[in-house]
């Protein structure tokens, strides 16, 4: 899309606010809006933000950054006023001479990505969206209550947000996305959305326009939308499983001639698996999310692979003619452009290396080794992701201290803070 199209939309439609977004360390949508009357300057790429905002504005980062859109973004808010509507753009982030800031994920992702196409793959990922919708309290602050009682993939009138679930894909397809399925999962309250697969970058883009417009519509529903990945410790927390395909010259390399998964497929599951450990750290990057890990359900807790199952690690998929590598164990806290950037890293070390990635998990006996465990909490996940070299290179020494040293806070925190269950088994005990 050109600037003079934009701006004849802009016209058109009658917008009056333009959202100029990009992804924090955390994987947080931050923005900030501007009018018609600044688009000659966003254009330019001259509009710069304090620095800190990238990463969460808790650590200190001095040098004033600048936001470059990229015009292919532009989007409409569907669920915004029909007078003064609201459009956004996604933008990358330079730095005051010119160079683009590597420590912009989005910027991690897009370099991982050139590497792969320079050796003739692309990248395709299709991700299964989970979230609850909750209730709000009489001052609109969110809940974990609800009414709804369904299960998994059941109707109205006892799947109570079916009503919300509706709207959302609705607005969505008229954002430009095609839904493959929605329905109703495991717990109560909660809900799945699946969007047709994409590209990668487009995808890591989609996936944070994704979560902003179900929040945004929830709302209109006095719903609460969250994609915290165990908000109620009784039922099955919430996943962001994704499938992922290599091409190269058009072709699936996760598929051989006979349409059965490729050798290929193994190794870049094995690759997977060699850096698993790390790879949580990214993919499951919150204290909570090792609650889902931990407490069963359908969350992978080992390291392992399997063809059947929804327990494992990775999982190859073998459906409609194709094949697909499965991500299980990513929740919807993780930041899209990290988890597919390192992931596609880990993938790719597994092809050029032709790692093995062990037996399938399926075909073993009960009792059998099912696999080394998963780090049991945020602190081991980072940990390890320090101590991996390859996830170090290619994200920057830089991004990892920070990464790391932000998590370490979060860990801190947790561990300073008196819970509910421990006034609750240790007051009158002790």
């Amino acid at each position: 899309m050109t600037k003079s199209e934009i701006m004849q939309i802009i016209e058109d439609e009658g917008v009056e606010f333009i959202r100029l977004q990009f992804t924090d360390i955390y994987g947080i949508l931050k923005n900030v809006a501007v009018t018609p009357g600044q688009m000659e300057k966003v254009f330019l790429n001259k509009y710069s933000f304090e620095s800190s905002a990238v990463f969460g504005g808790v650590y200190p980062y001095e040098e004033r950054l600048y936001l470059y859109p990229d015009l292919d973004t532009f989007m409409l808010l569907p669920w915004r006023p029909q007078q003064g509507k609201v459009a956004k753009l996604f933008c990358d982030i330079y730095m005051e001479d010119g160079q683009p800031f590597e420590m912009s994920s989005r910027r991690i992702l897009k370099k991982v990505l050139k590497e792969a196409n320079k050796e003739g793959y692309s990248v395709i990922a299709n991700p299964e969206c989970e979230f609850f919708l909750f209730h709000t309290d009489e001052n609109g602050l969110p809940t974990t209550m609800s009414h709804d009682k369904a299960g998994y993939m059941d109707v109205g009138p006892v799947d109570f947000g079916e009503n919300a679930r509706r709207d959302i894909v609705l607005m969505l397809e008229e954002m430009g996305f095609n839904i493959e399925s929605s329905h109703h999962e495991h717990a109560p309250a909660q809900h799945e959305i699946d969007f047709q697969a994409e590209e990668g970058l487009r995808m890591a883009d989609a996936i944070q326009t994704f979560r902003f417009a179900v929040r945004s519509i929830a709302k209109r529903f006095g719903l609460y939308a969250t994609f915290m990945p165990k908000p109620k410790e009784d039922v099955a927390g919430s996943s962001m499983h994704t499938h992922l395909i290599i091409r190269k010259e058009g072709k699936n390399i996760f598929r051989d001639s006979q349409g059965n998964p490729s050798q290929e497929a193994y190794h870049f599951v094995g690759g997977i698996l060699k850096h698993a450990k790390a790879l949580v750290a990214i993919g499951n990057p919150c204290v909570n999310s090792y609650k889902r890990l931990l407490l069963g359900f359908e969350a992978p807790n080992r390291i392992n692979w399997g063809s059947k199952g929804e327990k494992s690690f990775v999982k190859i998929n073998k459906c409609s003619g194709d094949v697909t590598v499965e991500l299980r164990f990513p929740d919807g806290s993780c930041n899209p452009y990290l988890l597919f950037a390192c992931c596609l890293k880990a993938g790719m070390e597994g092809v050029n290396e032709k790692i093995d990635p062990g037996k399938d998990i399926s075909t073993l006996e009960g009792g059998a080794d099912l696999g080394e465990k998963l780090p049991g909490n945020l602190k081991e996940a980072v940990d390890a992701l320090k101590e991996d070299s390859l996830m170090t290179s290619f994200m920057g020494q830089e991004f990892t201290d920070i990464y790391a040293e932000l998590k370490y806070r979060e860990w801190d925190e947790y561990m300073r803070a008196v819970s509910d269950w421990e006034v609750n088994r240790y007051l009158t005990r002790i």
